[in-house]
């Protein structure tokens, strides 16, 4: 998985491999060449004593030092650019994919862990691909040249390298062996590390309240000791492989110099080659060494690829039936929306959240859907962008099924107020014009106006150019709200979508809101989902949903008389003369 995930993020740059493969095929082969050069000034110049050969050759060694000195740095600096530009390449795909993803599929992944793999992951491909250019190459060619010099100095010593060889291969292959288990949970304690501290900085208000710091600690802590124990087991592992090679490399050293010291006093071998020998059997196992930390730091980033690739390969709403890029709009008509049958529940789940939910909203009309907490009020209206997609059933807008039209086509023609009222960091009208690009102040401030928030916002410091916070921290949870609700409303929709998005607000300030609504969305169909009674009274009709389903359809005063349930929900939120 790993080397495909790079290779196809190579093919752009094959000109640069291709560049880096031979900078580092004549770096190693000047490298290579070095300790046959130093043979011979040894036996013919310093031996024989002729010193124009110890400085002919002398020459060659310099030139052929600053050939590798170049080599080297070309290929790093080229290799550089490569990873850093496929590391920018994966950040890139991983953002458009999760923006891509159906919310059921980033809840699955959560927040923390997409973070990760877009940045730590990441991080790790770009470093072995690092290592790649740098050693890779140059390990396997230096090793197999190294050999094959160190025989033509000398056969008899060549032995020792044809045994030392196998042994730095078991070690290296037991080494990976424990590292890639160990990296693998690694990468999930990182993630289970980032979702605790996120969590925790995200509630860090309640945490104060509840005087939960000691207990936030420690659970910090549990996270924090898990990743510090793991990755001191894999720092071991790893520190382990240093002493062991120094041991064999030592040890065959120690053996090639006693020896050749033999066969130097026995008249069958030069000096000047045992050096070289020497030099050969350190190059060999240098590129066994090189080859060993990359195999090493592998297993962290064939990991990482496994959880880049699961992001990527996870299939895209764009993708999903009916959102192809083909297609238009559906257009203006007196259908409005319609729900037939319609079923939504999450990949193995054993029940649905929501089931049999049919209802049709005409244009010009209020539907209100109203519920007990988790009853899936939301879930319906998260269907309608498709957020969501609908397990089975038809969704339909204004005659057309919404699988059949493309995404930006569908959303374009919706005005939606998420449940959670977020607020991007930057400025108020950065933020309205999210909706509507081509907005201008005029169009900004009747939103804010008809969204009761033109008072507060024209009381700040600088208006619309007041800059917000992420999230909109500074705000009231109500300011946020309308700031929200302008935002949706200065988009002109067929579909206006609002979840929960009056709850921060006093009665006063919501029914001038809804007052104000009224005439702007005028021939659009609107959709509330609320929690109050008393914003629900006077909608067109009320859905009334309860474990998932539909029990109950009707006006308010409908209601009243056919459902228990309703008049249980107004019996608990008014006054029982209210309810008569």
């Amino acid at each position: 998985m790993l080397a495909s995930l790079l290779l196809q993020r190579l093919v752009p740059f094959k000109a640069h491999v291709l560049a880096i493969v031979l900078l580092q095929l004549v770096q190693t082969g000047a490298t290579l060449l070095l300790p046959t050069f130093n043979a011979k000034i040894v036996d013919d110049g310093l031996v024989a004593g002729n010193s124009e050969v110890i400085l002919r050759l002398g020459a060659w060694m310099l030139v052929l030092t600053v050939i590798q000195v170049l080599a080297a740095v070309l290929a790093g600096y080229l290799g550089a650019i490569v990873a850093m530009k496929i590391g920018r390449g994966l950040r890139q795909e991983l953002f458009d994919k999760i923006h891509s993803l159906p919310d059921q599929d980033v809840a699955a992944f959560g927040p923390a862990s997409l973070v990760v793999r877009t940045t730590n992951d990441v991080l790790q491909l770009q470093n072995i691909t690092v290592l790649v250019f740098s050693m890779l190459v140059a390990a396997p060619v230096m090793g197999i040249g190294g050999v094959i010099l160190a025989v033509e100095q000398d056969v008899a010593l060549s032995w020792i390298v044809f045994a030392i060889v196998p042994v730095l291969l078991v070690i290296m292959l037991l080494i990976v062996r424990k590292l890639v288990p160990l990296y693998r949970e690694g990468q999930g304690l990182v993630d289970r590390i980032n979702g605790v501290l996120r969590e925790q900085i995200l509630g860090t208000a309640i945490i104060r309240a509840f005087v939960r710091q000691p207990f936030e600690m420690k659970r910090f802590e549990a996270a924090n000791e898990a990743l510090t124990k793991n990755n001191l087991r894999s720092a071991r592992i790893v520190a382990a492989m240093l002493p062991l090679v120094m041991t064999v490399v030592n040890l065959s050293s120690a053996g090639v110099v006693w020896l050749g010291g033999h066969r130097i006093i026995a008249g069958d071998m030069q000096l000047g080659a045992l050096t070289a020998f020497i030099a050969y059997i350190m190059q060999i196992l240098l590129a066994i060494m090189m080859a060993m930390y990359v195999l090493s730091t592998a297993p962290r980033a064939a990991v990482s690829a496994e959880r880049v690739t699961e992001v990527l390969n996870t299939e895209s709403e764009k993708v999903l039936p009916g959102n192809t890029a083909h297609g238009t709009a559906a257009r203006p008509s007196a259908e409005g929306l319609r729900f037939d049958n319609v079923v939504f529940a999450y990949p193995g789940a054993e029940t649905p959240v929501v089931e049999s939910i049919t209802f049709h909203a005409a244009p010009g009309t209020t539907t209100a859907v109203i519920g007990s907490t988790g009853s899936g009020k939301s879930t319906i209206v998260s269907l309608v962008p498709r957020l969501l997609e609908a397990s089975s059933g038809t969704i339909s807008l204004n005659g057309r099924d919404i699988a059949a039209v493309p995404l930006g086509a569908l959303r374009s023609q919706l005005g939606v107020v998420p449940q959670e009222t977020w607020l991007f960091r930057g400025t108020i009208a950065e933020n309205l014009r999210i909706s509507l690009p081509s907005a201008s102040d005029s169009q900004l401030w009747h939103a804010l106006e008809t969204a009761q928030a033109a008072d507060f916002v024209n009381e700040l410091p600088q208006g619309l150019e007041t800059t917000l916070s992420q999230g909109g921290a500074g705000l009231s949870g109500g300011q946020r709200q309308r700031l929200c609700i302008a935002r949706a409303i200065l988009r002109p929709a067929s579909v206006y979508l609002f979840d929960d998005s009056f709850s921060a607000l006093d009665t006063v300030t919501e029914a001038k809101l809804r007052a104000a609504l009224e005439p702007e969305l005028r021939g659009a169909t609107v959709i509330i989902v609320a929690q109050r009674v008393n914003t629900v009274v006077s909608a067109d009709q009320i859905l009334l949903i309860d474990e998932g389903r539909l029990v109950a359809k009707g006006t308010h005063d409908e209601l009243l008389e056919s459902s228990e349930t309703y008049r249980e929900i107004v019996a608990s939120q008014m006054e029982t003369e209210e309810a008569a």
